[in-house]
């Protein structure tokens, strides 16, 4: 039900006030009580942890193989839009939103961390610590979970959203995402429920990935100038960059969205060449080929791993924090999860007019391409300048995720390029920021609007507002623990969207059947009819 009149004008009243009122409520709760709330928030991700782990692990396994058989399937010709209709943007442009929108301020943040992390800490997939193999099994893992797991678990919600809203004339909504398998009931109150669903997964997705993403642009501004890494700091960061993404979003997606996307992907360009030109270029081609190899080899294996379990829920002392997959592959699974409806509302939004196969090559394929390059360039040269130097990045990372990246550049020893290389690094965080604080604008509203592309000015800036504020609150609220505290919040919303995912993937299967009988029809009577 839009309204047609009235400050709601343009909106789904139920979806916003539900949405509204249990985020205050989450909001006023966390800040009146904020040391019980963060207990309870830890005490959430324990009970995820050991009860949800290998629905996550099995879930982001299926969402690759679903995606791969829709591919290759016959299914795969069938085109998001009309028959004759072509995409309306270009293949750099769409690239340029689509991984904006799905990797940008996360893969900055960890590209090095991570790697760093598995690299003087071992892995189930490796227990050499400290060395050449080390190293080459901890980039192995990140390929792992930023690679083609991840952008599948995106390319579900994406695919499903595009070919009912281009190929069905349905609304870009996400309730529309189960049209073929519910039919009409999508408007009523089943429908109003999947997108609040939806609503909070994107909400707390991306308000975890702004709240690492101020982390990173206040330890770039240390880095640079020397500001002081606080709370203060990173609240101040939050409220201009914010308002800097709602004057992106006020230009539309074909304006301020559309550039600012496709600013970011040159500065990428830009970073990945520093790091490749002007840093150990033999040995990050080398790691990135061997571990390209040893990443598809070990694909099925990896997928297939679930930590066991020394503990259960309940257990006095349990905790998340015992499990290598509970500080890892669950918390990733989970944010891809959350992040699923936000991108995925966005990359079908941009996708109008491709092909079923040339969309998933391009959101699965060719995405995590770039992923691996850039981790390589990035956690490569971490890697390689520990092992050849006592630089301890890896220290470093340890006792601050958001210094990885300045303490790496400074251990290139570069000079003066070294200091813009920061600078320029500092940038593209802050406008990745922008682009995915607009764009989960925008994807927000769209869906409290029932798929409007064009959702009223002010409803965009009352959720970028609220959007930013969510960020603020967790940051409050985790203090010290900030991270772990925007890591629960993320795989949390995450756990009733992973199930609507499920449905979507049975919706989609059903679709496209019923479209490719359709197309088999039609082919059939107008050859039976040239024979008579």
């Amino acid at each position: 039900m839009i309204l047609n009149s009235g400050p709601m004008k343009g909106i789904n009243p139920y979806i916003v006030f539900i949405s509204l009122a249990v985020t205050a409520a989450f909001t006023m709760f966390t800040l009146v009580s904020p040391e019980y709330s963060a207990s309870l928030i830890d005490q959430t991700r324990t009970f995820i942890t050991l009860s949800a782990n290998a629905w996550y692990v099995g879930l982001a396994g299926f969402f690759l193989v679903f995606c791969l058989w829709l591919a290759f399937s016959k299914h795969g010709y069938i085109r998001l839009g009309d028959d004759d209709e072509r995409p309306e943007f270009s293949y750099f442009a769409w690239f340029a939103m689509l991984y904006a929108a799905g990797q940008g301020i996360g893969i900055i943040f960890w590209s090095i961390a991570e790697p760093m992390f598995h690299f003087s800490n071992g892995t189930p997939f490796g227990d050499a610590v400290g060395t050449a193999t080390a190293a080459e099994d901890a980039m192995k893992v990140a390929f792992f979970h930023w690679g083609l797991n991840a952008w599948a678990i995106y390319c579900v919600v994406g695919i499903s959203l595009a070919f009912v809203c281009y190929r069905l004339k349905k609304p870009l909504s996400i309730r529309y995402t189960l049209y073929p398998l519910i039919g009409e009931k999508c408007n009523g109150w089943i429908g109003v429920t999947v997108d609040v669903i939806a609503v909070f997964a994107t909400l707390f997705g991306i308000a975890t990935s702004l709240g690492l993403g101020v982390q990173q642009i206040n330890a770039g501004l240390n880095a640079i100038w020397n500001i002081p890494q606080n709370l203060k700091v990173q609240l101040i960061l939050i409220v201009v960059i914010s308002a800097c993404a709602l004057v992106s979003v006020l230009t539309g997606l074909k304006r301020g969205i559309k550039y600012l996307s496709i600013t970011n992907m040159w500065l990428t360009f830009i970073l990945l060449a520093f790091f490749l030109i002007l840093g150990p270029t033999v040995y990050i081609v080398k790691l990135l080929v061997s571990t390209t190899v040893d990443y598809m080899v070990n694909l099925v294996p990896m997928n297939a791993y679930i930590e066991p379990q020394t503990q259960s829920w309940g257990d006095a002392d349990a905790t998340w924090k015992s499990m290598w997959q509970g500080w890892w592959t669950v918390f990733y699974w989970g944010w891809w999860m959350s992040w699923a409806p936000f991108v995925g509302v966005f990359i079908a939004r941009v996708s109008r007019g491709r092909t079923i196969r040339e969309f998933i090559f391009g959101v699965v394929g060719v995405s995590s391409m770039l992923s691996f390059v850039w981790l390589a360039a990035y956690g490569g040269t971490a890697l390689n300048i520990d092992l050849t130097s006592s630089a301890g990045i890896a220290e470093t990372v340890k006792s601050n995720v958001a210094d990885a990246l300045y303490a790496t550049i400074a251990g290139m020893d570069t000079g003066t390029i070294g200091y813009l290389a920061s600078i320029g690094g500092t940038l593209l965080v802050s406008t990745y920021f922008i682009t995915s604080s607009d764009s989960g604008t925008l994807v927000l509203t769209t869906i409290m609007s029932e798929g409007e592309e064009h959702p009223l000015k002010r409803h965009r800036i009352m959720w970028g507002v609220i959007q930013g504020a969510m960020a603020a609150v967790l940051l409050v609220t985790g203090g010290s623990a900030a991270l772990s505290t925007l890591q629960t919040a993320s795989i949390t919303a995450a756990l009733p969207f992973s199930i609507l995912m499920v449905l979507m993937c049975v919706a989609l299967a059903k679709g496209v059947r019923a479209e490719t009988r359709l197309k088999e029809t039609t082919l059939r009577l107008a050859m039976s009819g040239r024979g008579a």
